[in-house]
């Protein structure tokens, strides 16, 4: 539907493509305000309106599973708002208070790309938010990333989109998992042949869709980030056990997300060799892109909590006690951050 001058075209015959084109314009007006009744009439309309005049505009902040949250619940930080803490819409609870004076919603997503997508979503259609702070924990592929680390990358991809390849087909134009090469005792030919892997389509405000590989965090807050100084990160797990490398903060590696979780060695190690792949988690890529979609800025804190392939008696601790300490990592990375954005209203500038 166009409206405006078209060449080539008698003026009778234009005055009719007009008329049509102005009826089509009332019938969208008429489901767009069809759909605005629809939206006004949820029975917590009214509620979420107040709590975007009386607080926001928020900095959303999104987990994805029990252990991440309780990071944040037992840290302290988070301040409960005194007169509406939670509203639950889709199932889920959006938390609303302060962490370090700048206000916050915080969300438990649940596990895996689609939940986190459409946590997102949620968020940003729902609640006036600034933008999205996404933290976990995550597996490294990486020799120089321990327990207890956290990634903050500045690219992300999803690496569960493939093509599943013919036996013995020829054609590549994107990298390859052989399944051949993995072969024992000798590499030879494999009946699965390979995974070709492919971008993601990638659809945005005011432009055309793209396809990418790499899912690009927001620069201006992915360079805020590296700012952060002075964050005590947790080493030890108790009183008898402590890592044996003080943990630490990385920037500007790169991370990977699909709905897989890895407990692979050679497939870490693919990763990594293939895609300089540091960390691989489940939802980082999904918040990512659903933040680029809608023109929102993002920013991932991912704490390591394991590495593929390698078991609890090689650790020396129990994975839920390593898991736990990784999330608290993560989430004190993430309110250093929340506390810079805070300061002179920096999260205002997007």
């Amino acid at each position: 539907m166009m409206i405006g001058r078209r060449r080539g075209v008698v003026d009778g015959r234009r005055c009719g493509l007009w008329a049509v084109d102005l009826v089509g314009l009332l019938v969208m007006a008429a489901m767009l305000e069809e759909t605005a009744e629809l939206k006004i009439s949820h029975p917590l309309t009214g509620v979420v309106e107040r709590v975007n005049e009386r607080h926001g505009p928020f900095v959303g902040l999104l987990m994805t599973y029990p252990t991440e949250e309780i990071a944040l619940q037992f840290s302290g930080f988070f301040v409960p708002s005194s007169d509406l803490p939670l509203l639950e819409i889709a199932g889920r609870r959006f938390n609303i208070g302060k962490i370090k004076d700048v206000d916050v919603i915080y969300v438990m997503s649940g596990e895996q790309t689609l939940n986190a997508g459409i946590t997102v979503q949620l968020l940003i259609d729902t609640f006036d938010v600034v933008g999205i702070v996404h933290y976990g924990i995550a597996g490294s592929c990486n020799d120089s990333l321990f327990i207890g680390d956290v990634s903050v990358p500045k690219y992300v991809a999803q690496t569960s989109s493939w093509k599943w390849k013919k036996f013995k087909s020829k054609e590549q134009t994107s990298p390859e998992l052989q399944f051949g090469d993995y072969n024992l005792p000798n590499k030879g030919e494999n009946l699965l042949a390979a995974l070709e892997f492919t971008p993601v389509q990638v659809y945005s405000s005011g432009r055309p869709m793209q396809e990418l590989f790499w899912l690009e965090t927001y620069p201006k807050w992915f360079n805020l980030a590296t700012q952060i100084q002075d964050v005590k990160l947790e080493q030890c797990l108790n009183d008898t056990y402590c890592l044996p490398e003080k943990p630490k903060v990385a920037y500007g590696l790169r991370g990977s997300s699909a709905d897989i979780f890895v407990d692979n060695a050679a497939y870490n190690d693919f990763l990594f060799k293939t895609f300089n792949i540091s960390t691989v988690d489940e939802e980082s890529a999904a918040v990512v892109m659903a933040c680029m979609s809608n023109s929102v800025p993002s920013v991932v804190f991912r704490g390591i909590s394991d590495k593929a392939g390698v078991g609890e008696s090689e650790t020396l601790s129990s994975s839920s006690s390593l898991r736990s300490l990784a999330a608290t990592n993560a989430v004190r990375v993430s309110v250093a951050f929340i506390a810079l954005l805070g300061r002179d209203g920096k999260h205002h500038d997007h």
